[in-house]
């Protein structure tokens, strides 16, 4: 472990360039650049609000806010497009840098990192443009905006595990790269993002006990939409839970990577 973090900061440079770069190559030719990171969330949750706002915003107890229901859907999504980013990015980067791998020597544990800063750079775009459509639909954030740094490093952790463990087994086994997406697909629809968790059925709200995700998006609702604290037990076991899993995913991806860049 201490070897690794001695490579990242020999390589730190290389790490801050990558990031930088890809983040310029990514909108070279586009007239509103990063602004489509944004934009691209807030569409969706427009679409999810414009549809199911009637249905649904009379049962979001404790908000008097109007756009209540649109708020509880972009404090949601902040939580949700983090983790989604970097299971995504993580299952299929050894595939996408195999070239990369087996041209250079360099330290391997760099790319997951350089995913790292690429996706926060990206949530922290987003968190901008969340609290300025807060603003303007008359929701100021709270002194408790500050829980989110330690809850973004959570949603990281579980994601950065979950991710490079799976990205291993996808060198290997390609139908794992076919499979997740799905799985995410699932997840997200069994998280109480677009819904309150009010509404799910007594005999079904046991479900959210297995679900990791469910205490981070809670605390970012209660955070942003009703000026609260989280529930510090339930994000206790959810941190132990996610830097476990990344201490897992870092262990298997040293393990693994010798035997990766052969498959490769």
């Amino acid at each position: 472990m201490f070897a690794m973090l001695r490579s990242l900061w020999s390589y730190r440079g290389f790490v801050v360039s990558s990031v930088r770069n890809e983040f310029a190559a990514r909108f070279a030719r586009s007239r509103l650049g990063g602004l489509w990171m944004i934009i691209h969330p807030l569409t969706q949750v427009a679409i999810y609000a414009l549809i199911l706002s009637n249905v649904l915003a009379a049962k979001l107890p404790g908000i008097e806010n109007p756009y209540a229901y649109a708020l509880y859907l972009m404090a949601g999504m902040l939580a949700w497009s983090l983790f989604a980013e970097l299971v995504g990015r993580c299952l299929t980067l050894f595939i996408d840098q195999g070239n990369l791998m087996k041209k250079m020597r360099f330290p391997r544990i760099t790319l997951p990192v350089i995913v790292i800063g690429s996706s926060l750079l990206n949530n922290q775009l987003l968190f901008i443009a969340v609290l300025v459509v807060f603003a303007l639909l008359g929701q100021l954030p709270s002194l408790q905006i500050f829980w989110l740094i330690p809850l973004t490093l959570v949603v990281v952790a579980l994601a950065t595990g979950l991710g490079l463990i799976l990205g291993v087994l996808n060198v290997f086994v390609r139908d794992i790269g076919q499979v997740v997406p799905i799985l995410l697909q699932i997840w997200f629809w069994f998280t109480p993002i677009v819904y309150p968790v009010g509404i799910i059925p007594e005999e079904l709200k046991g479900m959210m006990d297995i679900n990791p995700m469910y205490p981070i998006v809670s605390a970012y609702h209660r955070i942003l939409v009703y000026g609260g604290v989280p529930d510090l037990q339930q994000i206790g076991m959810t941190t132990l839970v996610a830097f476990g899993l990344m201490l897992l995913g870092l262990f298997i991806f040293r393990r693994a990577a010798p035997e990766m860049v052969d498959a490769l």
